[in-house]
């Protein structure tokens, strides 16, 4: 089921819970018109082009119809941008991104090569700088991609180059898309153990170095599951030992680096992110872009060496290094850029700024529905939230039943439009309170079906109340 209308949508900042129901399709639509008019009136001087008779349908009516009929269909989805949906990670672009990726894909700019998106091209050269710089990097090697895995690839695609046939480690808790990735570059992999808390082991990851032939540590600063900040001040002092590249996947929890209410152990992790080779960061999860929209940044700029190619039928028209040159994926949207640079250019990436206020409002709301789930008996809870993501059970004689249970929840809160997520994990991440029936017979790396919110809007602070209220129910 869906809400019967959208009551927190975007107004002309971050998310308002008190925004009217249709004012970001207004201002969508208002700024869409006023930019195509702007766009079209800087190429006045061209003759008027229109498509041939029969060549293209301009009928617009039909049109209306077949638009009319996909939007019947795409309200088949749930209601990603709704703060009752709170399962996956999806985060609704902001209206600026909304309507310069509409504005730019009239052009359609293809930024795989200056001739194809000159101005896109630069604008994507300028907004990956100021991701760069959030990070402390003056000089990088960087670009956009279609989202996180192909940035990932291309870290690990890098790490292989310099270290032919070593070893990538990455914690068990990483993205699978790690040992997948490793799997088509033929590289080897070894997964490792994690901790209570969903981070990687420190000991298992240096037993692992010890034993030799490891090319690659891959950090995550932000787990797909739990939201958990791996040790990376701890796995630097390591790598001092052992003399691996340090690879950062900060899809998800990058952009947190602008937050100043982390914990103690995941604001020392992010303060020395700048010390990694590599990083990934995809700004369509909490930089409010549209999908597509991934970014992988290299410290050493040298790097550029190993993406050097030539394709004169592509580049003849100049003699700039171009993005095309510095990517292994070939057409890339435009579009995207410059929805970012508009994004950023209206919500700067500072410190203290309106875009990490509407980060710390996503932690804020984590850290209060953990404080509930905790003092309610019927829930164990998960480890204690680093980001905005938090797992929790349901307390029952057996995991098997609290398998059960996390289901018949699920379907329950759906049926009062508050949308949840499902995760399987080891039963030793909810071995933390003494007055839950925690399954003190059962293996440690039993799996149980949990409960799981992303609580990344930043108006879910607002809704925590009413978030609360339907899981309440459902669990009645």
């Amino acid at each position: 089921m869906k809400p019967a209308a959208p009551a927190a949508m975007y107004s002309v900042g971050l998310m308002s819970s008190d925004a009217a129901p249709d004012i970001e399709p207004d201002i969508v639509i208002d700024l869409l018109s006023r930019a195509l008019n702007r766009l079209q009136s800087e190429f006045s001087e061209l003759p008027p082009a229109r498509f041939q008779s029969g060549t293209l349908s301009e009928d617009t009516a039909a049109m209306a119809a077949v638009l009319e009929q996909a939007a019947r269909r795409m309200a088949e989805n749930y209601p990603y941008f709704h703060p009752l949906y709170a399962g996956q990670m999806l985060k609704p672009p902001h209206p600026i991104a909304r309507a310069a990726y509409a504005m730019a894909s009239w052009l359609n700019p293809n930024n795989h090569a200056l001739d194809g998106g000159r101005a896109s091209s630069l604008m994507e050269t300028e907004a990956v700088r100021e991701i760069a710089a959030m990070f402390g990097w003056n000089q990088h090697l960087g670009h956009l991609t279609s989202g996180g895995t192909f940035a990932n690839l291309e870290a690990l695609w890098v790490a292989g180059l310099l270290a032919p046939d070593k070893v990538i480690l990455a914690s068990e808790q990483a993205h699978y898309t790690h040992s997948r990735i490793s799997s088509v570059l033929k590289l080897p992999f070894q997964s490792i153990a994690s901790d209570s808390r969903g981070r990687i082991d420190l000991h298992a990851l240096e037993q692992a170095l010890a034993a030799g032939n490891v090319g690659a540590v891959v950090v995550t600063l932000g787990t797909t599951a739990l939201g958990a900040v791996d040790p990376l001040d701890k796995i630097l002092e390591l790598r001092d030992r052992y003399q691996f590249r340090l690879h950062v996947d900060a899809a998800y929890g990058g952009y947190f680096k602008l937050v100043s209410s982390l914990g103690p152990d995941a604001a020392r992790a992010f303060a020395c992110i700048g010390e990694a080779d590599s990083i990934v960061v995809d700004p369509h999860k909490h930089g409010l872009q549209p999908y597509g929209c991934g970014c992988i940044l290299f410290r050493d700029p040298a790097i550029g060496r190993f993406y050097k190619h030539d394709s004169p039928y592509t580049y003849f028209t100049s003699s700039e290094l171009h993005l095309g040159e510095i990517s292994l994926e070939c057409s890339r949207a435009g579009a995207s850029a410059v929805a970012l640079w508009a994004t950023q250019h209206l919500l700067p990436l500072a410190p203290g700024g309106e875009f990490a206020k509407g980060l710390e409002h996503s932690i804020q709301a984590a850290r209060i529905l953990y404080e509930r789930l905790e003092s309610d008996k019927r829930f164990i809870p998960g480890p204690e939230p680093e980001l905005d993501i938090l797992t929790w059970a349901i307390n029952a004689a057996t995991p098997e039943e609290s398998s059960q249970l996390a289901q018949r929840v699920f379907d329950r809160a759906a049926e009062q439009n508050l949308h949840l997520a499902l995760v399987q994990l080891p039963v030793r991440f909810l071995r933390r309170r003494p007055d839950s029936m925690v399954w003190a017979g059962a293996d440690s790396e039993a799996k149980v079906t949990c409960l799981r919110s992303v609580l990344m809007k930043p108006e879910h602070l607002a809704w925590i109340d009413q978030i609360w209220e339907r899981l309440d129910r459902a669990a009645a």
